[in-house]
């Protein structure tokens, strides 16, 4: 393997490797003692293989490891080194764990129970590991790919192969089992979304006012923020416009909204939802 992938600092790749390892754990508790002895599945590859380890003699972890191969080639070639290690591990390592748990009882034989529990759990599972720089879907490598030549979303390309994967679980399963998969489905995208992005989503703030300097100042030491100035001209009026630019935890967008009425209540104020925030001095912090 080409030593160029070690030069993030091993203590970043152990913190990396063992937060793939406990996610994997979390697929495969959700999987094998919650999902699949309800004949609930998951959507993706996973979902491929699990109706496939039902209707041939073959496990399950054979089929995760074959259905994802072209996937790796693929993300090695589009996406690069460290997805296709992190990848790589964690479909391996998810295949030697579901042959170990599965031998275990199920957890429930509630279907409903089967459902939440086994969607948030793989959910947190799967989260992890996204967050962590790996995938257990070779879909979404397909999906990254055809994004790029189809213009279609990465999230309505995996969407448009879960809807035959999960209506596949009717012919195999029968219809309501594939409702449940498809209920369970839903849960564990939700959890994903709360694992990668966090409970404390981050929200950028622009504001075009009068009064930016007090604006500002009353953002910094009331809030806690740093604010960016940015200048530029506008549109209409042809008017320097002196703008403001910051970034705030979801909880404190209320209060920010209220500083910026109370001082100007003509101010324009637009936010948006941030994906991601790194380095600078923003820390995400509670409102006391």
């Amino acid at each position: 393997m080409n030593p160029a992938i070690f030069r993030i600092p091993s203590w970043r790749w152990w913190r990396r490797l063992i937060s793939l390892t406990l996610g994997c754990i979390l697929v495969a508790i959700g999987l094998d003692l919650f999902l699949i002895p309800n004949q609930i599945i998951d959507g993706g590859v996973v979902g491929i293989s699990i109706i496939f380890s039902t209707i041939t003699p073959w496990s399950l972890s054979v089929f995760l490891v074959l259905f994802n191969l072209p996937f790796w080639f693929l993300g090695y070639k589009q996406i690069g080194k460290t997805f296709t290690f992190c990848t790589i591990y964690s479909v391996i390592l998810l295949a030697v764990l579901t042959e170990f748990i599965h031998h275990f009882p199920r957890a429930t034989d509630n279907l409903f129970l089967a459902t939440v529990f086994g969607g948030i759990i793989l959910g947190m599972g799967v989260g992890l590991i996204i967050r962590n720089g790996g995938s257990l879907d070779g879909t979404e490598v397909l999906a990254i790919i055809g994004n790029e030549k189809l213009g279609f979303s990465v999230g309505e390309i995996v969407m448009f192969f879960n809807v035959f994967i999960l209506g596949s679980a009717g012919f195999v399963f029968g219809w309501d089992k594939a409702m449940y998969s498809l209920i369970a489905y839903f849960i564990a995208y939700k959890t994903i979304d709360v694992v990668v992005e966090g409970l404390d989503e981050s929200k950028s703030v622009m504001i075009i006012s009068d009064k930016p300097d007090e604006i500002s100042e009353a953002i910094l030491y009331r809030l806690g923020r740093g604010v960016t100035h940015i200048y530029g001209k506008g549109g209409y009026t042809q008017e320097e416009k002196e703008l403001l630019y910051c970034i705030v935890t979801r909880l404190e967008v209320a209060k920010l909204k209220s500083i910026v009425s109370e001082i100007d209540p003509h101010a324009f104020v637009a936010i948006e939802h941030v994906h991601d925030v790194l380095g600078g001095r923003f820390k995400k912090k509670s409102i006391h």
